[in-house]
């Protein structure tokens, strides 16, 4: 184990198994699909999972998109942590069926003491 400054470093079990310094907050995640890599085009797809365990959402449990766009999640408080990276398309394969590409991942601490 190094030190860092006067405290030597914890191992990764010990340091995983610390209590939260934030034990009131939780995560939830929203995961949009665009149908453009601009952060203001239409979603076309989604999911949620709410680490708060006061709902249960599943994929498809909605018939309406949470939000319009992904900057109107921005808009409403969410964090975006990742988009998708940009590939090219093979030649040939620009309208082949497959994955959503345009990915983006939100996230929001929620108090559950509230």
């Amino acid at each position: 184990m190094t030190t860092t400054g006067t405290r030597p470093a914890l191992g990764v079990d010990e340091s995983f198994a610390t209590p939260s310094a934030t034990p009131h907050l939780r995560q939830q995640v929203l995961v949009l699909y665009l149908g453009t890599s601009a952060l203001d085009s239409t979603v076309i797809g989604w999911t949620r999972y709410d680490g708060t365990g006061r709902s249960h959402p599943t994929t498809g449990d909605s018939d309406t998109p949470p939000y319009e766009t992904g900057l109107a999640a921005l808009l409403d408080g969410w964090r975006l942590l990742q988009m998708s990276q940009l590939h090219p398309h093979t030649t040939g394969e620009e309208y082949e069926t497959s994955y959503l590409p345009y990915e983006f991942l939100f996230e929001r601490l929620v108090d559950v003491t509230a």
